[in-house]
């Protein structure tokens, strides 16, 4: 098959653009690299540096592809509290030229990669497709009306959408950003520095880790699944972790001891974690990677982790 990636050289688009091209496919990208790097995509892939509201170049990008997997987006929750103009103007503006520009291209699937924060505060957990979303940052607000577009514009144009709600994505290459850096990633670096690790809110707060190679495995299969047009899939481990239980997997992984300076201020929903019921009965969907495993894998394939690191051997049962 034949695919554009957006935002296909920052971190999930990367990984995937790499598996699809190394699986026999081919693959456009289209990146801006406001936080992507093509230096991290296979010399197979054809590179396209572009903004993913530009629809000329969209228009010259999507002439005889088969499937659009959307990832372009700004992805901070904390980030988008500041600049939620910004948010607006990537995650849901990108999103209506994508679609627009697929429109007029004739291409008929498109898989839009949205997230678990749009769950925001659920008393029911773990949290399924059904609840109604109650997103409570504008980062959130975004990914849920990208999926609404998706779906809108999908209908109206007779192109085929799913829509993933991808919940915390770790594993090798994910970038550890000055400010509003992910967990892991922050998390692993600090350790294997032997300096402070710096935790939001008391610890007790907990989220869905899930490995990239898993979410990887998802999105491949999303773009050849049967009869699933219009459908929002929730993309996750089914593992609920609390944030100090994370800590003491990371100090476990590096041998570190490590004692938190808590930061009481954030830390955002208290619980959140995914039933992955409809991605196993969908897609054939079976995470495979624990997150002990992903972590060791984490350190050993990631050079800003390599140097550092010492990970243990033994596993823990």
């Amino acid at each position: 098959m034949r695919f554009l990636v957006t935002g296909g050289a920052g971190f999930l688009g990367a990984a995937l653009a790499n598996r699809l091209v190394r699986s026999g496919h081919t693959v456009r990208v289209l990146d801006d690299l406001t936080t992507g790097d093509p230096n991290h995509l296979d010399p197979a892939v054809m590179f396209t540096r572009g903004d993913v509201a530009d629809v000329p170049k969209l228009w010259t990008l999507l002439q005889g592809i088969d499937c659009v997997y959307h990832l372009a987006a700004r992805v901070s929750v904390s980030e988008s509290i500041l600049y939620p103009r910004d948010y607006n103007a990537v995650n849901v503006g990108g999103t209506v030229a994508v679609m627009e520009a697929m429109r007029d291209a004739g291409v008929k699937r498109v898989v839009l990669t949205s997230s678990g924060a749009i769950y925001g505060t659920q008393t029911q957990q773990p949290v399924h497709e059904d609840l109604p979303p109650n997103p409570d940052s504008p980062y959130a607000v975004s990914k849920l009306a990208a999926e609404h577009y998706v779906r809108t514009i999908g209908t109206l144009w007779k192109i085929e959408t799913v829509c993933l709600r991808i919940f915390n994505t770790y594993g090798p290459g994910q970038p550890l950003p000055p400010s509003h850096a992910p967990v892991i990633p922050q998390f692993l670096k600090q350790a294997l520095n032997e300096g402070s690790v710096v935790t939001f809110g008391d610890g007790s707060q907990t989220r869905d880790f899930v490995y990239v190679d898993d979410v990887v495995d998802a999105l491949t299969a999303a773009a050849a699944a049967q009869n699933i047009d219009r459908e929002v899939i929730n993309i996750a481990s089914g593992t609920e972790t609390r944030i100090d239980a994370l800590l003491e997997l990371v100090g476990h992984v590096t041998n570190q001891s490590l004692s938190p300076l808590r930061n009481n201020k954030g830390g955002g929903v208290k619980r959140l974690w995914a039933n992955i019921g409809k991605a196993r009965a969908l897609l054939g969907f079976n995470p495979r990677v624990s997150l002990e495993e992903g972590l060791k894998l984490t350190i050993e394939r990631d050079a800003q982790f390599k140097r550092t690191a010492q990970p243990r051997q033994s596993v823990r049962s």
